[in-house]
């Protein structure tokens, strides 16, 4: 099955807290108590967010954390790389293959592509479509057949 971590769940909940505050500073205790995130995984994520730039940080009294960008321009795929890292279904999606049949592999091609159409879905949704509650779910397209989403309600 292919699913995010729940500290990835996490770390998007805590992005989409500093997209709800814009230009703010918050403390990782304030998004702790906000979140209902306990304050070590909330510190934990909010160093790694830091590092793959996705929030700044700012020492002092006053400090804390906010979005280093606008909440359009961090996808989906920004924020799993940054956690997970890159997105690869497969051994031999991954940039740094190492698989032992790669040569001989008639379906790699596939999960290659198919990769590729995940990667692409992921950078197409933004942190702000992940806040708006009531969005459409976005319409997709693989091998040039759209796909249709289904949501239960």
């Amino acid at each position: 099955m292919l699913r995010i971590s729940k500290l990835t769940d996490y770390g998007t909940v805590l992005l989409a807290h500093l997209a709800g505050t814009p230009g703010a500073v918050c403390s990782a205790a304030d998004v702790a108590e906000a979140t209902g995130i306990g304050l070590p995984t909330v510190s934990k994520l909010l160093k790694s967010l830091g590092r793959a730039g996705l929030v700044t940080s700012t020492r002092g009294a006053n400090g804390g954390y906010r979005l280093a960008r606008d909440p359009m321009q961090i996808s989906a795929a920004n924020v799993i790389d940054a956690l997970e890292g890159p997105v690869s279904i497969t051994e031999c999606s991954a940039s740094d293959s190492q698989c032992d049949y790669e040569q001989v592999c008639n379906v790699g091609g596939a999960w290659q592509r198919i990769n590729i159409a995940i990667r692409h879905a992921l950078d197409e949704v933004t942190l702000l479509d992940l806040l708006r509650a009531n969005s459409p779910v976005p319409t997709f397209r693989f091998a040039g057949m759209p796909v249709n989403v289904v949501t239960k309600t």
